[in-house]
C-alpha cells in the first residue's frame, strides 16, 4: 500500500507535479489486485436496454486480465470520469427586504441569462450546510463489533473545513494589527468540529487545518504587510490607479496631471518651451505609467494565484468548506480573467468565498504613515487626492464580486472584524446552485455576462455571479481524464447516478497497526451494457480515498472491473448486484472514507462519504 504524505501549500508550477503524484499513488495503492470468473455459455438474450446488478461474492484473486474469455476481470488502467462539458454553476442566495434568506424555491422560480440570452436551466440543487455533512458508515470492529467508543467519536469528525486568507501584499500595519487582534477573538467561537487553516497571499504564512488554537495564534505572529512595490517612488509618482487610466483606458486627464507631476519631480521646470516639456514628460508619465501598471498586475497575480492554490486544497477538504478573505481590496486592471477563473473554481468546487474588509470603518486616507512621501507638487495635490479617494473606493470592487460570485458575504464599513470573522466561517443558511450548458460556445475567451432574476416580481435581493469567461481551447483527453479523477475523489459531493452501497470493517493487526476494509456494493440495475459478441460489455471504476481527522489524503487505490458478461451471468447480477472491497493499512485513529464509483458505458457517478474511527 503506497502512502502519499501530506503535502503543505506548494507554488502554481508545482500542482501538476502533485497530482502526478497523488495520481501514481492512488495506481500503486491497487497495483497487482486482479480477479476472474466465468460462467459457462448460455443462448439467453436479454434486452439490450435492460440493465445488470453487481455480483454477490467478491471475485477471488487472480491474474486474467489477458483471457479474452473472463466474465469479470479487476485490473489496474489509466481513470477517466463523466466530463461535464461547458456546464456553468451560479451560486445563488435570495434574502427578503430584512435580510433573511428565502427557502423553499424552486427551479422554476429563477431565470437565468447569459449575455442577455434566456437559458434552459438543466441542474438545480438546494443546499444547507447539513447538506455536506459527514456521516458514520455502517463500520464493523471485528475484534469488538458493539464498541460503544467507535460510535462516540465519529460525532467528533471535523464538519467543516474554514480558509481564513490574509492579504498581507495589500494591508498595511495599521490594518494587520487590526485584523489580528479580531482573529484571536474568532478562534475562541470555533466548535470542536471546526478545522481551520491560516494563509498569507505573500505565502510566507502557512499553517495547515487544525482544531490547535494555539497553533493558529502562532501563525497570526508571522503576519506581517509584505508588499513587493511599498516604498517605490517613480517620477512621476503614481498609483496604480492613477497608472492604469493612463495605461489601460488612455485617460488624458490624468496623463497631464502625471505630465505636470513629472515636470516638477524631473527639475526641469523653465528648462524649455512649455509645450516642449509637455510632450516630454507624456511621454515620460504613459512609460512610467506602464512599468507601474506592469509591477502591480505581476503582484496582483502572484496574490490571485496564492487564492487559487489555497482554493485547491480546501475544495479536497470533507463537509461544509468556506474561504474567508481578509483584504483592503485591490484592483485587478486587466486581469479579469484570472479573478474569474477563481470564482469559477470556487463555485465548482462548492466552496463559499465571505470576504471582509481590513479597513473597518474607515474615511479615505491620503497616505501611510508608514511610507510618508509627499507629492512635491502642489498644482496637482487635489486631483491626485481625488483619484485616491476613488480609488479606495474601488478596492471593494474585488471584495464584493468574490463573495457575490460564490454566494457569500461581504463584511465592511463596521470595525467588529471579529464579529465579521465568527458570521463569515459559517456556510450561508441556504443556497440555490443552478446549472445550464450554454449553446454554440465560442472557445475565444471572451466574458459572458450572467444575470439572475425571479420569474415572478418580487422585492428579493438576488446575491449571485455575474459574468463567467469561456475557454480559450478544448482541453486534451487525457489532461481532462487527469483533472476528472482527482476532482472526482477530492470533491465531498454526494452523487448518486448509481445506487452504491458503502460499509467498512476494521480489525487491529497490533497495538499500533490496523486493518480497514472498505465494502462496495453497487446495485446494477440502471447501468447500460454494451452488447457485443453476444457477451454484455461495461467497464467499473472504483475510486477510494482514505482522509485523516484534519482532511488530509492518507492512502487510497483504484481499481476497474472489467465485465463481458454472459447472459446467465447477466441475469444473476441484476439480481444479486455487485460485491467490490479494497483494504488498506492504517493506525488507529479517526477517518474519512471517499468512494467514487463510475460505470464506463453510461459514464454515471456515484460518490459517497462516510467516517470510521478505529479505537486505539
Amino acid at each position: 500500500m503506497s502512502h502519499l504524505p501530506h503535502v503543505p501549500l506548494v507554488p502554481r508550477t508545482a500542482l501538476a507535479a502533485l497530482s502526478a503524484l497523488l495520481l501514481s499513488a492512488l495506481a500503486l495503492a491497487s497495483w497487482g489486485q486482479s480477479s476472474a470468473a466465468q460462467d459457462p455459455p448460455s443462448t439467453a438474450s436479454p434486452p439490450a436496454t435492460q440493465t445488470p446488478a453487481p455480483p454477490a461474492q467478491p471475485a477471488k484473486p487472480q491474474d486474467q486480465g489477458s483471457n479474452s474469455n473472463a466474465e469479470l476481470s479487476s485490473h489496474d488502467t489509466a481513470p477517466t470520469f463523466k466530463v461535464r462539458v461547458n456546464l456553468v454553476l451560479v451560486r445563488v442566495v435570495v434574502r427578503d427586504p430584512k435580510g433573511n434568506v428565502v427557502q423553499d424555491l424552486h427551479k422554476e422560480d429563477f431565470q437565468l441569462s447569459d449575455n442577455r440570452k434566456p437559458q434552459t436551466i438543466t441542474t438545480f440543487a438546494v443546499e444547507t450546510p447539513a447538506s455536506h455533512a459527514i456521516s458514520a458508515t455502517s463500520s464493523i470492529d471485528a475484534d469488538q463489533p458493539n464498541s460503544p467508543a467507535t460510535k462516540a467519536a465519529v460525532a467528533a469528525l471535523p464538519q467543516r473545513f474554514v480558509s481564513v486568507v490574509f492579504d498581507d501584499q495589500h494591508m498595511v500595519m495599521s490594518d494587520m494589527v487590526f485584523v489580528r487582534n479580531a482573529a484571536n477573538k474568532f478562534f475562541d467561537s470555533l466548535a470542536p468540529s471546526d478545522r481551520v487553516g491560516i494563509y498569507s497571499t505573500s505565502g510566507q504564512v502557512t499553517q495547515e487545518f487544525t482544531d490547535n488554537h494555539d497553533l493558529l495564534r502562532k501563525s497570526l505572529l508571522g503576519l506581517l504587510p509584505r508588499s513587493p512595490t511599498q516604498g517605490i517612488h517613480d517620477c512621476p509618482d503614481m498609483s496604480y490607479y492613477e497608472a492604469d487610466l493612463i495605461q489601460n483606458q488612455q485617460d488624458q486627464q490624468a496623463t497631464s496631471v502625471a505630465a505636470q507631476d513629472y515636470i516638477q519631480c524631473s527639475g526641469l521646470q523653465g528648462t524649455a518651451p512649455v509645450a516642449q516639456l509637455m510632450a516630454q514628460a507624456t511621454t515620460m508619465a504613459q512609460s512610467t505609467a506602464g512599468m507601474v501598471v506592469g509591477r502591480e498586475d505581476s503582484s496582483t497575480e502572484y496574490a490571485l494565484r496564492h487564492i487559487e492554490q489555497i482554493l485547491r486544497r480546501l475544495a479536497g477538504m470533507p463537509g461544509q468548506r468556506v474561504l474567508v478573505f481578509v483584504s483592503p481590496g485591490f484592483l485587478t486592471s486587466t486581469l479579469h480573467i484570472e479573478f474569474s477563473g477563481i470564482v469559477d473554481q470556487a463555485t465548482k468546487s462548492n466552496v463559499v468565498i465571505n470576504t471582509i474588509d481590513a479597513r473597518g470603518l474607515y474615511t479615505p486616507d491620503m497616505g501611510d504613515i508608514g511610507d510618508p512621501y509627499v507629492n512635491p507638487n502642489p498644482a496637482t495635490a487635489g486631483i491626485r487626492s481625488m483619484y485616491a479617494t476613488m480609488a479606495q473606493t474601488a478596492q471593494d470592487d474585488v471584495l464584493q464580486q468574490f463573495s457575490d460570485g460564490t454566494g457569500g458575504t461581504f463584511f465592511h464599513n463596521r470595525n467588529d472584524i471579529d464579529e465579521g470573522l465568527r458570521q463569515a466561517g459559517a456556510a450561508p443558511v441556504l443556497t440555490y446552485l443552478l446549472g445550464f450548458s450554454p449553446q454554440n460556445l465560442k472557445l475565444d475567451g471572451s466574458m459572458h455576462t450572467l444575470k439572475v432574476s425571479m420569474a415572478r416580481k418580487n422585492n428579493y435581493q438576488i446575491q449571485a455571479r455575474h459574468a463567467y469567461f469561456a475557454p480559450r481551447h478544448v482541453v486534451d483527453p487525457v489532461e481532462q481524464a487527469k483533472q476528472e479523477i482527482q476532482e472526482a475523489i477530492f470533491s465531498q459531493d454526494e452523487i448518486r447516478d448509481l445506487p452504491v452501497d458503502v460499509h467498512t470493517q476494521f480489525f487491529k493487526t497490533s497495538a499500533s497497526d490496523a486493518k480497514l476494509a472498505v465494502v462496495t456494493h453497487v446495485e446494477i440495475k440502471g447501468i447500460h451494457f454494451l452488447k457485443v459478441d453476444g457477451r454484455n460489455k461495461d467497464n467499473i471504476t472504483v475510486a477510494t480515498a482514505i482522509f485523516d481527522e484534519n482532511g488530509n489524503f492518507i492512502t487510497g487505490s483504484e481499481k476497474i472491473v472489467e465485465m463481458k458478461l454472459l447472459d446467465t451471468t447477466y441475469d444473476k447480477l441484476l439480481r444479486s448486484g455487485l460485491n467490490l472491497k479494497s483494504s488498506f493499512d492504517v493506525k488507529p485513529g479517526s477517518y474519512l472514507v471517499r468512494q467514487v464509483v463510475r460505470d464506463s458505458e453510461g459514464a454515471q457517478l456515484a460518490a459517497r462519504n462516510g467516517a470510521v474511527v478505529i479505537p486505539y
